[in-house]
């Protein structure tokens, strides 16, 4: 059994509870835990606890975030203290090695997947309500209510689950109504937000886009900021509609782009909306708005409106 884990994921609450879960599957709950994040710290502040043991314990974990901050083809003296402590790790300890999404090509990542055991941390949002509420009734819509309302964030889900299980302890049954009494919608951040704004846009609908616009003005969004937003939208649109051409597998494009699966998964729902020339016209268009804005004194509300109006 290998003494390294490699975690892939993004989200904290799932490589949270699979620490926890190996830590307690190779009997190291006794263990001292010491986590470096590589953001923050050098990586030869974690290969000096890797070659020492402890002082009151041998076993030892060791957790290393954003492992992808190392320069993997690099001759540095630490990465390939790194690479040998990899392939003759201390019994005693424990790694894990946490990050995001790891380029393949990289001498250190064939190193890391080499020599660790690869965990790759994907959960449908829909099935872990279910799981979270098992043992409950539930109203038909409940589980897509609270998926919904906090936007695929597991950690969240999990503790609006425990809420709503509290709550409803007495009667084993969950509404609607529940949800909408006790969870509080997660605003999105900027990205979810121009996402939502340009579904809209691609449903040709204006009243609709301009009364989502007038929403995402409460948010204090400038509109030089918004035009930015939306370009960087249209552009993995645009990008997404040209890789399916190559591939159908959501992951695979989601690897080629560094996005999150999930998040391909609902920009192919926009795809059939736009040719590949609109897609660049749109682009296009943003640019120009940008600049107008930057070099005179039209009013940016203004032209997003117009925008609408040309693009609906």
């Amino acid at each position: 059994m290998k003494n390294s884990y490699l975690l892939e994921s993004d989200d904290e609450f799932l490589i949270s509870s699979k620490i926890g879960e190996l830590i307690q599957k190779r009997n190291f709950s006794s263990a001292v835990v010491h986590s470096y994040d590589l953001e923050e710290v050098s990586l030869s502040s974690a290969l000096e606890d890797l070659d020492t043991y402890g002082l009151f314990s041998e076993q030892k974990v060791v957790i290393i975030s954003h492992i992808d901050m190392l320069s993997s083809d690099s001759n540095d003296r630490d990465v390939l203290h790194f690479i040998q402590y990899l392939k003759n790790p201390l019994d005693s300890v424990l790694l894990f090695v946490t990050a995001k999404k790891l380029n393949n090509t990289k001498k250190i990542t064939k190193e890391l997947k080499k020599e660790s055991e690869v965990v790759s941390l994907n959960y449908n949002a829909i099935d872990f309500v279910k799981k979270e509420l098992d043992g409950y009734r539930l109203e038909n819509g409940v589980v897509r209510k609270l998926v919904t309302d906090c936007l695929e964030d597991i950690g969240r889900i999990h503790q609006e689950c425990l809420k709503l299980k509290l709550y409803r302890s007495d009667t084993k049954a969950i509404s609607i109504s529940d949800v909408e009494e006790l969870v509080v919608k997660k605003l999105g951040d900027s990205k979810d937000l121009t996402f939502d704004f340009v579904r809209v846009l691609a449903s040709k609908d204006k009243k609709a886009a301009l009364k989502k616009f007038q929403q995402l003005q409460q948010y204090s969004i400038e509109a030089l900021p918004l035009i930015g937003l939306l370009a960087s939208q249209f552009l993995i649109i645009y990008q997404v509609k040209i890789l399916e051409k190559r591939t159908g597998l959501n992951q695979e494009i989601a690897d080629i782009l560094g996005e999150k699966p999930y998040r391909i998964q609902k920009t192919r729902e926009l795809t059939k909306y736009y040719s590949e020339q609109e897609l660049r016209d749109i682009l296009r268009s943003l640019s120009d708005m940008d600049f107008k804005i930057k070099t005179t004194d039209v009013d940016g509300n203004f032209l997003i409106e117009l925008f609408i109006l040309e693009n609906t």
